[in-house]
């Protein structure tokens, strides 16, 4: 059955940019190759204590240089090397300061294409609600938020953690097997940086410059004692260097008075915005000069399975992408202005009274769908179609924003979307006479529903619905694939 959803008013979508700047998909990322690259003007003792102490493993100089040559078969740079997809998972959490220290605050999928030379990265919300299987036996399923993945195997929060996340990794492989069942993706590194870690970097860049669209205020940001700051934090409109602590705060608020501010996308985008400062500034002369400093922010307070040549690999494929050709997006439920796409907020599994999110479909079925499809072939985006969504779902109100919202990013060219008359099936109306054959042949797999040669007086066009390139009509059918029923 459909879950009532109130009808909310539409945005303009527009104004908000999806991508990110060209080098490494993450600059928590950029750092870590940075240092490995100014690597040479340090000691080789000194160098092979950070790779130690970050991954597990000493420098193994000869075999670094023979995966250089020619990668072995599953590693990062064979991968690249020959047109193969690699994930990466990066998490950002409270450590030793805090009183929640293995919570993921920040949680982000990265997918690298080498085939159509694009990256994703993808923010997932921690007060996501996720039934985990994470124990030795695999038919116990503990309900909480995604965000405690991490911390499964390295506290007593739950017993008997199955064998295969333990070691050095533990946390890191935890959270990759539940993110993993939530996306749909087979993860082959993460990262995980704490607190500590992020404060201590900006510091050694000596800060970083940070644009916000609006005012940031939060009277219920936390002080490292269980409590709130005095007075709040409160942050201008516009351009601002910050220090260590600011981009802290500015990256974790969750409480702003503002509603752009507030939504689970207006943090990741505050997120992902900073960690690109941070990659400008330490891809600067000055920020070179700064690695001996980088190397002692991070050695103890970052963990990662990642080699010195998967780290290598990812910078050597990825310094030259185009601003285009890397895309950022977020997993969000509706919330004030924004239209969200994939999510909503009721109680899933947490009772009453908490903070959640829970997927459209709780089979993930389509945000596994999303993640497939997310790199559209340059052919299809190249022809450039017009492309408009109606809703003619009736019994779910607001479906059309929520589809155009959750394709944006894409590359496809999306008009505004409107309401239509009911629908039982999904139609994909062709304006063009054949036009775009590429995108209506996307269209029709990611939507199913039958293509229909179309004029603008038939079928009949709905209230401010275009009568030129394609036209998607959402049915009841597709609605119920949304929602999993």
């Amino acid at each position: 059955m459909f879950r009532a959803r109130p009808k909310r008013a539409r945005r303009s979508r527009y104004n908000v940019s999806y991508r990110l700047t060209r080098s490494v998909p993450a600059a928590l990322l950029a750092v870590l190759l940075v240092a490995v690259l100014v690597g040479v003007t340090l000691t080789y003792k000194r160098f092979d204590d950070f790779v130690s102490a970050t991954t597990g493993h000493h420098i193994n100089p000869i075999g670094e240089v023979v995966q250089v040559v020619e990668p072995a078969p599953g590693t990062l740079a064979y991968k690249l090397k020959h047109g193969q997809q690699v994930n990466i998972l990066l998490l950002g959490m409270g450590g030793e300061q805090n009183d929640a220290p293995y919570l993921t605050d920040s949680i982000m999928a990265v997918s690298i294409d080498p085939t159509s030379n694009r990256v994703m990265m993808a923010s997932i919300p921690r007060d996501l609600v996720v039934h985990m299987n994470l124990q030795s036996n695999s038919n116990r399923v503990w309900t909480n938020k995604i965000n405690a993945a991490y911390e499964v195997p390295l506290t007593n929060i739950i017993c008997c953690v199955a064998s295969q996340y333990a070691g050095p990794n533990a946390g890191g492989l935890a959270a990759e097997h539940e993110v993993g069942k939530l996306t749909g993706l087979t993860f082959d590194k993460y990262i995980a940086v704490d607190f500590k870690a992020f404060r201590d970097m900006v510091n050694a860049l000596g800060g970083v410059d940070v644009c916000l669209s609006t005012n940031l205020d939060d009277y219920e940001y936390p002080d490292y004692s269980n409590g709130y700051i005095r007075g709040g934090i409160h942050y201008k409109a516009g351009c601002q260097h910050l220090n260590g602590e600011q981009a802290l705060q500015v990256a974790r608020s969750r409480h702003a008075q503002q509603a752009q501010q507030s939504s689970d996308f207006g943090r990741a985008r505050r997120q992902q915005d900073i960690m690109q400062a941070i990659k400008k500034k330490a891809t600067t002369v000055n920020g070179f000069a700064k690695a001996p400093q980088l190397l002692d922010a991070l050695q103890k307070n970052i963990h990662t399975d990642m080699t010195l040549s998967d780290m290598k690999a990812i910078y050597d494929w990825g310094k030259n992408l185009p601003d285009s050709s890397i895309i950022r997006w977020a997993l969000t439920a509706p919330s004030g202005a924004e239209d969200g796409n994939l999510l909503d907020a009721f109680d899933c599994g947490m009772g009453p009274g908490v903070s959640q999110l829970c997927p459209d479909d709780p089979t993930y079925t389509m945000i596994h769908k999303f993640f497939r499809s997310v790199f559209i072939d340059s052919k299809t985006l190249g022809e450039k179609a017009p492309v408009q969504f109606v809703n003619g779902a009736n019994n779910f109100p607001g479906l059309d924003s929520r589809v155009t919202s959750l394709l944006d990013p894409t590359g496809l060219q999306l008009n505004d979307p409107v309401g239509h008359r009911p629908s039982s099936t999904t139609q994909i109306l062709d304006y063009s006479g054949g036009q775009f054959p590429l995108t209506t042949k996307w269209l029709q797999g990611f939507f199913g529903g039958t293509v229909v040669a179309a004029t603008p007086t038939s079928p009949a066009p709905a209230s401010g619905q275009q009568t030129y390139g394609i036209v998607v009509v959402l049915g009841h059918d597709f609605a119920l694939r949304w929602l999993g029923e």
